[in-house]
């Protein structure tokens, strides 16, 4: 278990400075809605303990400036991020959600809004207050409209999972974010510890299980979270303008492929550069979401933002050369959402055999998770660029393909399905093909002369 501390600790702990929100005036009664017998007493004893009114602390906070120092990668910074930093008290009443709490979070929502500024929530609670009934419990509601009001608008939501985090906090602010990270060690679950069953696992309820099951974007230790919300700030704050730029060509190859067969090679050459290679090359610094938010994770795909060499935000989808899974295509189709609504262009890399056609991917939903992406880069908000890196695999490489902005590298192909497959099914020998692959035309000169794609890296479209 992480170590508990309060929410004051917290917002110390992670920002540079933080100014609290006036907090919304209203009438309650001193046993609260309900007249629950003791209400009273015990807020005021929790007051008494904690230095606080309420579960939770709101204000205004800016992240940056101490974090990194005088520059950032060797070039000055761009300068501190400000944001509504919402702070849960665990020790008011376990951090519950009752009407005040309510009326505290919708107030910090709405001045983001007001204001433009993205959102970051320090969530320690163990659910609805108890004694505030239905009406504690609607409070979700409310908070849910806040957040997707948020997120129409198109600011960022970025939430930590202290310890613990469990019920309604995580199911609204916690994995309704668009970042989520967690505490190692934190307690995390919609099943607080005294309602789960008595044979459950209590590995299934932590944040290393939900970080696993794809629900939660990664583990963050405490000396490290200050570091890591000023740099996602400063990523989802920044986007750039227009389309990303196409990477150049890492290979050694440098001319196009004489034949089909040659191009097949060179794509699966074992030292072709690779996913990573590309993602280092085109970026300063970047982080990664993980998770498809269904309880799967693929780490054939790598997603994330990351600052480029100007300084702006790019998102970036990148198969890593293995068989696509359905988690990983519906993380991708996440991450070109979020973009979207970030107003922050998309870069794709594709290089992959194919989706993954094993059992377990038909159960997962192989074929939705496809369509899902195919829909998600048809109806993106921002400009799609796409690189082919290595192979591309049928349907399975397609989905992440920019339509009318796709390019490929010399030491790569896209068909529509392998040509050692192409063969099997026209019922052709063995011999025969590498005679396939050429009449298949996969080579990148062949998908520039089909108007499949705008150019070969590094080389530019003539109009």
């Amino acid at each position: 278990m992480t170590e508990r501390i309060s929410a004051r600790e917290a917002i110390a702990l992670v920002t540079d400075s933080f100014a609290e929100l006036p907090v919304p005036e209203g009438e309650f009664p001193p046993d609260g809605p309900l007249s629950w017998e003791g209400y009273g007493d015990a807020r005021a004893r929790a007051a008494g303990r904690t230095g606080e009114e309420e579960s939770v602390v709101c204000g205004t906070a800016t992240f940056g400036t101490a974090s990194f120092g005088t520059t950032i990668d060797g070039r000055e910074p761009l300068g501190p991020v400000t944001a509504v930093l919402v702070a849960f008290e665990f020790g008011f009443l376990g951090g519950s959600l009752g009407e005040r709490t309510g009326d505290r979070l919708e107030a910090a929502y709405d001045h983001a809004r007001t204001h433009r500024l993205p959102v970051v929530s320090l969530v320690a609670t163990g659910g609805s207050r108890m004694q505030e009934g239905m009406l504690a419990l609607t409070q979700l509601q409310r908070v849910a409209r806040q957040s997707a009001l948020t997120r129409e608008a198109g600011l960022a939501q970025i939430a930590v999972l202290r310890d613990p985090t469990t019920g309604g906090g995580w199911a609204t602010l916690g994995a309704g974010a668009d970042v989520t990270l967690a505490l190692p060690g934190a307690q995390v679950a919609f099943a607080g510890s005294r309602v789960r069953p008595p044979d459950a696992d209590p590995a299934a309820y932590t944040a290393e299980a939900q970080v696993a099951a794809g629900s939660a974007d990664a583990l963050v230790p405490t000396d490290g979270l200050r570091e890591a919300l000023a740099l996602w700030l400063d990523l989802l704050t920044r986007p750039a303008a227009g389309a990303a730029p196409v990477p150049a060509a890492l290979g050694d190859a440098t001319d196009p492929p004489a034949t089909g067969w040659e191009a097949v090679q060179r794509a699966r050459a074992a030292g072709r550069p690779r996913a990573e290679a590309y993602l280092d090359a085109y970026f300063t610094r970047r982080a990664a979401i993980r998770g498809d938010r269904c309880g799967g994770a693929d780490d054939g795909v790598l997603c994330g933002f990351g600052r480029a060499h100007d300084g702006r935000t790019v998102a970036y989808a990148a198969q890593r050369g293995t068989p696509t899974r359905p988690a990983g295509y519906r993380t991708a189709a996440r991450l070109v959402r979020m973009a979207g609504r970030l107003g922050v262009p998309v870069l794709t890399l594709v290089d992959t055999p194919g989706a993954a056609n094993d059992a377990d991917a038909e159960r997962q939903g192989a074929g939705p998770a496809i369509a899902d992406l195919f829909a998600a880069v048809a109806g993106a908000r921002t400009p799609v660029t796409t690189l082919v890196i290595g192979e591309g695999g049928s349907g399975g490489a397609l989905a992440l393909a920019a339509p009318g902005n796709t390019w490929a590298t010399p030491d790569s192909y896209f068909s529509v399905i392998a040509p050692e497959a192409a063969a099997a099914i026209l019922k052709r020998p063995v011999g025969e093909v590498r005679a396939t692959a050429d009449r298949l035309r996969i080579r990148p000169q062949d998908l520039l002369d089909l108007g499949v794609i705008r150019g070969i890296s590094p080389y530019r479209p003539t109009s």
